[in-house]
């Protein structure tokens, strides 16, 4: 039998909490362990409920999100910490993801990204919803002058991660580069890079910078 990953959720908004409770439980590898409804006691309840994954509400009354993760973060328990928020401040997602949140989602669209989220950040990914992952891109390229910002990717064999990725490894950005704009760790960012070259099956960046030419991701 597969080993479940045990989810907590923490947010003030009990309708959220049981709106979430019953899509996570559709998924068998999924289980619901424990939920909070205030900051205060977050980290001993996730603790004593030995959670994988917490769901977390930044805006919680009594001790909000930056301060349980700070709590996470200084105590160092590997619990991996998906973000809910009703911003998409990029302030914000930097702060958090520097204090090890694995995941950033908006409440807009954490139904529909909330089990996709969960399974990558339990695999070790980071993850943003489309929104906050296309605004964390565009405005790390935004003065580029050989970005085409008008490209169409329908057909792509890449996923919208990995476009991004080849277009600003294209863009001659290092790794370091793309890791400290885009949140995402250096590990992240190679396995992203591996991954694009075997889909593209080519040895080295020049095929790379061909695919993102001939695709019109740059301007050549």
């Amino acid at each position: 039998m597969t080993n479940k990953i045990r989810i907590h959720l923490a947010d003030d908004h009990l309708v959220l909490i049981d709106g979430l409770t019953n899509l996570l439980s559709t998924v068998s590898e999924f289980e619901i362990v424990g939920s909070s409804s205030n900051g205060l006691n977050i980290f001993d309840e996730v603790t004593a409920n030995n959670a994988h994954i917490l769901v977390l509400d930044l805006s919680m009354p009594e001790k909000d999100g930056i301060e349980v993760l700070k709590e996470f973060h200084q105590k160092g328990y590997p619990c991996k910490v998906i973000i809910l928020s009703s911003y998409d401040d990029l302030k914000i997602i930097k702060e958090v993801m520097n204090l090890g949140a694995s995941g950033y989602l908006t409440k807009k669209c954490a139904g529909e990204n909330i089990i996709e989220a969960i399974e990558f950040v339990n695999q070790g990914e980071e993850y943003f919803c489309n929104s906050v992952r296309e605004k964390i891109f565009n405005t790390f390229t935004e003065n580029n002058p050989k970005l085409n910002k008008t490209f169409i990717t329908e057909n792509s064999v890449l996923t919208s991660r990995e476009l991004e990725i080849v277009t600003l490894i294209s863009l001659e950005y290092s790794g370091k580069e793309i890791s400290e704009q885009l949140f995402i760790s250096t590990n992240t960012v190679e396995t992203h890079r591996k991954n694009i070259m075997k889909k593209l099956q080519t040895k080295n960046t020049i095929g790379l910078v061909k695919y993102a030419i001939k695709n019109n991701l740059i301007k050549s």
